[in-house]
């Protein structure tokens, strides 16, 4: 892939992404999807996902539409993929963290997290932050399993 510099559009694309990061319940739910939910099978993360009554339901689908919507306007040109990648880590993070259950999501849900999956197959500097964040991700496992 050819390198462009970025836009100024794509600036203000980047900067409206981070203050939208920043709302006070982005920022709870944010903090909830990273720091404590991590299901070790479909099973659990259909749990909170299906479930509206539970009280982290409408958190975790927050969280990953609002990456979801940020990759798909890198896939359709809306922003540049390279400043996107330079500037955001936390959409590969959460498909690393969901990587050894991912298959098992997409066998009732086949669209879950498929735009950061796209980005990941569509470009280089997406696939290597992912590959290293994919890394972190997995010792941070071993390390929650082992206590």
């Amino acid at each position: 892939m050819e390198r462009m510099l970025a836009t100024p559009a794509d600036a203000e694309i980047i900067l409206k992404l981070y203050e939208l990061r920043t709302e006070a319940v982005m920022r709870q739910a944010r903090a909830w999807l990273l720091g404590e939910f991590w299901p070790k099978t479909a099973d659990d993360f259909y749990a909170v996902y299906e479930n509206p009554a539970d009280p982290h339901n409408p958190w975790l689908r927050q969280v990953i539409t609002y990456w979801e919507m940020a990759a798909a306007m890198v896939l359709h040109g809306a922003v540049s993929a390279e400043l996107f990648v330079d500037c955001n880590g936390e959409g590969f993070f959460l498909l690393a963290k969901f990587a050894p259950i991912l298959e098992a999501i997409r066998e009732k849900n086949p669209a879950f997290l498929a735009k950061t999956s796209e980005l990941v197959n569509r470009f280089s500097s997406a696939a290597q932050r992912y590959e290293a964040t994919l890394k972190r991700v997995e010792a941070a496992r071993n390390s929650r399993t082992a206590r």
